[in-house]
């Protein structure tokens, strides 16, 4: 009986001794422990899942027996294409029998006739390449819903400003202080027709994000004389507001089956300008007057805003103040503001937690105190970390110092 009891406390002894030998060899040894992962299943397995391109298809479904446009517009003249393709032939044929042409071009003098060949390109594929233009610009989207044309009468639209020429295209960016006076439209009609030419900006409108500006409208215009015309709203200079970016202003030409009563628009301009009395909509304008009106011409551009906005706001809108347009950023997540933050420089830290625009300001003043108005801006430094610093100056305002030097950082933001 001792000799077992005397066993079973020795073998105690070493289980214990094991355990404490087992723990300090694995911690002296630093044997890797692989756990468990943690990753959860996420989904369906790539082969299974949708793509991306699947999804958005899905997403961005429409149904074509609902959603399908409708051509408000005139049809194209169907053009044989063996027609054109023998009259092209012909005309290859005729230049290269042409010595002239081959002697001018030796001699780096043969001048290609751009007015035949743009009257060439709109009688052939123009208003296809109008409308996929147009569609790309989101233009038919935006004034006339579900519904489409094709520009079949083009249209020339010409901005004098001194001896230069501003011509309107297809979206090309023009600034508004060339185009404070109404331009010059031509187009081709016959004399007896009348036609009715619309100006107007689907974009920036200051009440109502679905409406739009009217900048120039006039009525029963006979033939091509638009000064014949029936003036129902006088032209209106392009205003695109500072933060908006590029601004669309179309001009769409309708022809009318005959002469229209337009006196319900006629008297809605009072003598000062007031842009609420400017709010347009070109869809339902259109939905009025449908048996009447059929859209056939189409060009448009880009504006963005430059110093003549502000005049135009000041002067001719008689208003002190001019709307601009900021982007609202979401404000940064920082964790709550310590007391005694630790291991922080104290002006960055604080910086943080204060607003730009402050901070904005406190570098623009630091700027106009060493300007002076009738003196000539100071050359700089050849080697500004040349310059010594004070006696006693601080180390975090000598890093300030020098980033203020080489326009570093913050200093480069707000230069």
């Amino acid at each position: 009986m001792a000799n077992l009891t005397l066993f079973c406390n020795l073998l105690k002894m070493l289980t214990e001794f094991r355990a404490v030998l087992s723990k300090s060899f694995i911690s002296y040894l630093k044997i890797p422990v692989r756990f468990k992962s943690q990753r959860r299943n996420l989904g369906k397995p790539p082969g299974v899942a949708k793509t991306l391109a699947q999804r958005l298809e899905e997403i961005n479904y429409e149904d074509p027996k609902v959603c399908f446009k409708v051509n408000i517009g005139f049809l194209k003249n169907k053009i044989s294409r063996r027609e054109v393709i023998e009259k092209r032939l012909k005309h290859i044929k005729n230049n290269r029998n042409d010595p002239t042409l081959e002697l001018a071009a030796r001699n780096n003098s043969l001048i290609v006739p751009l007015d035949d060949v743009e009257e060439e390109w709109a009688f052939n594929n123009g208003p296809e390449h109008i409308k996929a233009a147009a569609e790309h610009y989101g233009i038919f989207d935006h004034l006339f819903g579900d519904a489409v044309f094709l520009p079949v009468v083009p249209l020339r639209i010409n901005y004098n400003s001194g001896e230069e020429q501003h011509l309107v295209y297809r979206g090309n960016y023009l600034t508004p202080s060339l185009l404070t006076d109404a331009p010059q439209v031509k187009y081709q009609a016959s004399p007896d027709s009348f036609w009715t030419l619309l100006m107007s900006t689907p974009d920036g409108h200051l009440q109502d994000s679905e409406k739009e500006y009217v900048h120039w409208l006039i009525g029963n215009i006979k033939g091509n004389d638009i000064n014949n015309g029936e003036v129902l709203f006088p032209y209106l200079q392009p205003f695109p507001m500072k933060g908006l970016g590029y601004l669309r202003y179309i001009f769409i030409l309708f022809k009318q089956e005959s002469e229209m009563d337009y006196s319900n628009l006629k008297n809605k301009i009072s003598s000062k300008l007031d842009l609420s009395e400017r709010t347009f909509s070109t869809y339902e304008f259109y939905r009025r007057r449908e048996a009447q009106l059929t859209p056939a011409g189409l060009a448009w551009f880009q504006a963005d805003w430059d110093p003549s906005v502000t005049d135009f706001f000041h002067k001719k809108v008689e208003s002190e103040e001019e709307p601009v347009f900021v982007y609202d950023f979401p404000k940064p997540t920082y964790r709550k503001q310590e007391w005694y933050p630790k291991r922080r420089p104290f002006n960055l830290y604080l910086d943080r937690y204060r607003d730009e625009k402050e901070i904005a300001k406190e570098y623009l003043m630091r700027k106009l105190n060493k300007t002076f108005p009738f003196a000539p801006p100071p050359q700089p430094h050849p080697f500004p970390n040349a310059i010594p610093f004070k006696e006693n100056t601080p180390s975090w305002l000598k890093t300030e110092i020098r980033k203020r030097r080489l326009l570093q950082a913050r200093a480069f933001d707000y230069a």
